[in-house]
């Protein structure tokens, strides 16, 4: 059916292309994330939780219910991880891709807090927590077919195709977006709001279309038919808690302080920006969406750059790298926004969007590969999404906290910078896994898992040496 390599996978271009339909996929579930993520900001305050609470505390409201998408996440990563595991990585992305295009399409169409009252906002945490679920289930599932489809030397390369759908996804929902902002303020509260939404009905179909012409990864194949030393296991996730619980709490802390920076920018930034003084900027919305657009594209070119200079270089070099120079940056982020003007609250969130990518490149592929075939979707996903309940989920609600009780907004710096050192701590204590560094010959095995990495040690010794449990 396709041309094979020396080493029986497919062909270097099927496997581009094949990497690119996951990117395409992942593009258009982030588009999905992003429009709820600016909606919360800047006009689900006013149509959802408008009742008597004053706008600050609107805000947070309306952040809380994007929080709670991240809540269930984890669960989504462990019963989509289940279902790639078990049966086959392309499924599960299409699966995830249902439900969440679904619960979309049925936001756009909700009936706002003064047609039904409280019964609004219960509705759209309904569906938020479908979102959530879908969405936990997301990244572990394409990121896992992407780098198992990938030649060894270019793994997170491929795996960039998926961090790519991040910025892409967010350029595409602010650009909807800002085109809804120049329709007059009734038109946009009435109805101009759910045209992003009810747009994804069109991103649905098309995410189907890219999605099913994808192929099973080689490496499930191998591994659903025996040809490897791994076999497919009833519960993988438990696997995962039982034999490599502190792998799997290492990564989810090596995520938890780039997400928490990652949707502070894309999230919290735009509410802090368009809201009033004394806890806000009082930025015109138009101008701030607009003016993300740089950071944004800025976000994806280092996304692909970091990925390539983690093949090269190896991946903790890269990312320790950029973790220290986040955590700087973090401290001068809301100092520079202070200053309350547009360009410079607009060069504040560029800098934090680029200098995210090198880390966010790299990091999408090293979660793969912690982790071994029969347990890798669950384990990845798992660890990314619970890194992103403690950090992005709950993070743009902890800053608009911390500018309550504080009254200065440098404090936000300090929160992201201290969940930077999280991450920088774990990043130490975890593994290299790149081919370049490690020698490894095969993706089928994993890291420390090939013919010649082989433990045969106790589960006690192997969990102290960082390698994956023998079986």
């Amino acid at each position: 059916m396709t041309a094979t390599t020396a080493s029986g996978g497919i062909s270097p271009a099927q496997t581009r292309r094949l990497a690119i339909g996951a990117g395409a996929g992942t593009s258009l579930e982030f588009f999905d994330f992003y429009i709820y993520t600016v909606a919360s900001a800047l006009v689900f305050p006013k149509i959802f939780f408008s009742g008597d609470t004053d706008p600050w505390f609107a805000s947070f409201m309306s952040l809380t219910t994007y929080a709670l998408g991240y809540i269930v996440a984890p669960l989504g990563a462990i019963v989509m991880g289940w279902v790639g595991d078990r049966h086959g990585r392309r499924r599960a992305m299409l699966i995830t891709f249902y439900l969440m295009g679904g619960a979309t399409v049925l936001m756009g169409l909700l009936p706002t807090y003064a047609s039904i009252g409280v019964a609004a906002p219960v509705l759209l945490v309904a569906l938020r927590m479908v979102h959530g679920f879908s969405r936990g289930g997301e990244l572990g599932g394409a990121s896992v077919l992407a780098v198992e489809h990938a030649p060894l030397a270019m793994r997170a390369a491929f795996g960039a195709f998926v961090a790519l759908g991040s910025p892409l996804g967010a350029l595409l929902a602010n650009l909807a977006f800002v085109l809804v902002f120049y329709l007059p303020d009734s038109l946009i509260t009435s109805w101009g709001w759910r045209i992003p939404f009810i747009a994804g009905a069109l991103v649905l179909v098309l995410g189907i279309w890219a999605r099913r012409a994808l192929e099973e990864s080689p490496v499930f194949k191998e591994l659903a038919a025996g040809k490897t030393e791994e076999r497919i296991v009833k519960v993988p996730v438990w696997h995962v808690i039982r034999d490599n619980w502190g792998r799997l709490l290492l990564a989810a802390g090596a995520n938890m302080g780039l997400n928490a920076v990652m949707f502070v920018l894309a999230g919290f930034m735009l509410s802090y920006a368009a809201s009033p003084a004394p806890e806000g900027l009082g930025l015109e919305i138009k101008s701030i969406l607009w003016c993300t657009l740089p950071g944004l594209a800025l976000h994806a070119v280092t996304v692909v750059v970091g990925a390539r200079l983690s093949d090269r270089l190896g991946r903790k070099p890269v990312m320790l790298t950029a973790t220290v120079m986040i955590l700087a940056y973090m401290l001068a982020l809301f100092p520079i926004a202070q200053t309350g003007s547009l360009g410079a609250w607009a060069v504040a969130i560029a800098g934090g969007f680029f200098l995210t990518g090198f880390l966010f490149g790299p990091l999408i592929t090293y979660l793969t590969e912690l982790f071994t075939p029969e347990q890798r979707q669950s384990g990845a996903g798992l660890a990314y999404q619970l890194g992103a309940v403690l950090g992005g989920g709950l993070s743009p609600s902890i800053a608009n906290r911390m500018i309550e009780w504080t009254g200065d907004a440098a404090s936000v710096g300090y929160y992201l910078a201290t969940g930077l050192g999280i991450t920088l701590l774990c990043l130490l204590l975890l593994p290299e896994t790149a081919p370049v560094k490690t020698g490894a010959h095969s993706m089928a095995t994993g890291p420390g898992t090939g013919p010649h990495h082989r433990f045969v040690l106790s589960r006690r010794r192997d969990r102290m040496e960082g390698g994956p449990v023998e079986r």
